[in-house]
Formats: structure tokens, C-alpha cells, sequence
């Protein structure tokens, strides 16, 4: 049971030419905006035409340009999800959960619109309107309605995009569940680095309308191949790198030499770390023979949220202005709450386990 996906395509700024497959666990399509991920799911649900490619669903082929197959989109057996919805406002909750299974005897879709409308907790909302309902309630009656055609393939176009925070961690943890008893292909498409980690075990990343990175979330996290996908999956932290004779890497940027876990397979262009890697403490703190990559900094500005500070740090030597600062620190409050008024400077701790490399 799986989705290839081989095609290229024309588009006004770029060209899209990706290559992936989807099989078993929900795959993440994750890029930034442009970089091609909404065009792949309307091809593959045939609403948009490729150049040339072919993609197959299960072993049927849907798309070939070289063999002229192009199943009409209605036959496809593909449910979307898009990020607005899309329900048909003339039509009530059941009517659209409906829309696709005209072609059923009515004993079969009212079974299986029912079996919907339970799922996914609309049972009270069958005769409603979509202007009756909450953005949560809208999103789990399109959620409904692709999944009501019993589809092959589930392409999710940022389907928590116009939600508030609330709706978005109740209505992710309905899909997770809902995807655990799927039995079809599942293509997750976002640009929230935090959101494709926790709905798939699998990832794609898009840049300029290629596949940048794939493979398990993990590995991509930890060891991004490129400066384009550390930025993706939200990398605030890099530096231009230089090689030393002793073996460790000179942080041209930050103005300093790193000792690194990673061996050195590539010339590296440039060191990073995550930001929720990069540890502060009110003194400097060595023990033993080393510690690792701990330096004085001094700090530039700071931001919070209710639970979370960022701290903009520059090491070395105070900066010129809050703008000026090498390295971020994401930490919890009650860590900040520790050493905030210390005098500083303070350690920064750029762990040498967490330290990765950038080829050229």
C-alpha cells in the first residue's frame, strides 16, 4: 500500500520536479510558502495537471505522461482536506459529508454518513449549515467528508492552519487517532516544523520546488543535509564554519572554535545548533579535564512567552546594541528566573553532541 509520486511542472517563480513515495505512517510534506507542497497534493488528487511523471496509488497509476494515462480526479478515490475547508455552504453537515457517495444506494451512504458524523463527533450537527458552525466543528465536517469516500489516499493541506491554539492541539490529537485505524496512504502537508513532527514518523522537505531532505523525522532533525532544511525544521543558530588544524571547527561568526561529535564527511560550510540545545548558566561551569563548547556571553535582548524566554546572546564580549548578538537560547521560565539578575557575563554551552555540520 503506498503513493509514488515521480512529476515535474512549470510554475511561474520555479520548477517543480519532486520524487517521494508514501507507504505505511503518515508522511510530512514540510516547506516553507512557495516552495511547492499545495501544487503536489492538487496533482496527485488530479486538479492540477504535471508536465510529465507518473503517480500511482496502491499500484494503480492515476498519471503517466508517457503512457497518456490521466484519471480524471473524481475517480481517483483521493480525499483533501483543505486549509479553508471548503464545505459547500448551501448544503448542511450531512449533505456534504454526502457530497461524494451519490453513486451509492441510499442505504450504504446514509450508513456511512452516519458512521462519520460519530466519528467525528457531529452527531447533533447532521441538519446544520457550515455558517452555523465553529472553525473546529467546519474542520471536522471536511475531515468527515474526505474520509467518507472511504479514499485510497488522504492529502491534508494545512488542515489546522485557521484555527486558534486550543482547536489546533484538540482537533491534532483527533487526527492522530483518526490516522492510527487508516488503512490508506496519508500525506500531511504544513509549514509548522512542530506540527508534521508529532502527526508523522516520516518526512519530505520542499525548497524551490524539489525534495531537499527525506527519510525519517529523526535523522532529518538531528543531521539536516542542507542549510535550507536546518532552516525548515526551524534552525535559528548557524555560523559560518572554517576547519583547524587541531580538529576542532572556528565559528567564523561567532567568534569561536568548536569542538563537534560529527565527523567531517563534507567540507563544512557552517556549524549550527537549535536553539532549545544551547544552554545558559549564571557562571562559567567546568568540570573535570573539559566540559565542552562554554563561553562567556552577555546578553542582548530577550523575549517571552508565557512559559518560554528567548535569550539573543553575544559571546565573547558585550554587544554595540540589542541587534547585535551571535546565538538564541530558547529555555523555560523558571531556568531564566535562576540567574536573570546575576551580574553577568554569563556561559553559554554550545554542546558538542549537538553541534551539526553544513557541507558546501
Amino acid at each position: 500500500m503506498s503513493l509514488e509520486v515521480a512529476i515535474e511542472k512549470r510554475m511561474p517563480d520555479f520548477r517543480l520536479a519532486v520524487e517521494f513515495t508514501a507507504a505505511g505512517a503518515p508522511l510530512g510534506l514540510l516547506g516553507p510558502s512557495g516552495s511547492g507542497k499545495t501544487m503536489t497534493l492538487r496533482a496527485i488528487a488530479g486538479l492540477e495537471k504535471p508536465d510529465r511523471g507518473r503517480i500511482a496509488l496502491h499500484g494503480r497509476v492515476l498519471f503517466d505522461s508517457e503512457r497518456g494515462i490521466d484519471v480524471p480526479a473524481r475517480e481517483r478515490r483521493i480525499g483533501l482536506l483543505f486549509q479553508n475547508y471548503a464545505l459547500f455552504p448551501h448544503m448542511t453537515v450531512a449533505e456534504n459529508i454526502a457530497f461524494g457517495l451519490q453513486h451509492l444506494p441510499d442505504a450504504e451512504r446514509n450508513r456511512r454518513v452516519a458512521k462519520q458524523l460519530a466519528a467525528a463527533h457531529l452527531g447533533g450537527f447532521a441538519s446544520r449549515y457550515p455558517a452555523t458552525l465553529s472553525g473546529g466543528e467546519q474542520q471536522r465536517a471536511a475531515l468527515a467528508r474526505a474520509l467518507a469516500i472511504e479514499p485510497a489516499a488522504l492529502l491534508l493541506d494545512e488542515p489546522f492552519s485557521a484555527l486558534d491554539t486550543h482547536l489546533r492541539g484538540a482537533l491534532e490529537r483527533q487526527l492522530r487517532e483518526t490516522l492510527g485505524s487508516y488503512e490508506g496512504s496519508t500525506l500531511f502537508v504544513s509549514h509548522n516544523m512542530e506540527e508534521a513532527y508529532r502527526v508523522c514518523e516520516d518526512l519530505v522537505v520542499l525548497a524551490n520546488g524539489r525534495v531537499a531532505a527525506q527519510g525519517p523525522k529523526e535523522e532529518i532533525f538531528r543531521h539536516p543535509p542542507a542549510m535550507e532544511v536546518a532552516r525548515v525544521t526551524g534552525c535559528k543558530n548557524y555560523s559560518r564554519a572554517r576547519r583547524l588544524p587541531d580538529g576542532r571547527v572556528e565559528a567564523v561568526d561567532w567568534g569561536c572554535a568548536l569542538r563537534v561529535a560529527q565527523k567531517f564527511e563534507k567540507t563544512p560550510e557552517h556549524v549550527a545548533i537549535r536553539a532549545h540545545h544551547v544552554r545558559v548558566f549564571a557562571t562559567r561551569k567546568l568540570s573535570g579535564e573539559d566540559s565542552g563548547n562554554i563561553f562567556p556571553c552577555w546578553l542582548a535582548a530577550m523575549a517571552e512567552t508565557p512559559f518560554r524566554v528567548t535569550l539573543d546572546l553575544r559571546i565573547g564580549a558585550p554587544g554595540a546594541s540589542s541587534a547585535d548578538f551571535h546565538v538564541q537560547a530558547e529555555i523555560f521560565k523558571q531556568e531564566w528566573e535562576s540567574f536573570r539578575d546575576l551580574p553577568q557575563p554569563w556561559a553559554v554551552e554550545l554542546a558538542v553532541e549537538r553541534l551539526f555540520l553544513l557541507p558546501d
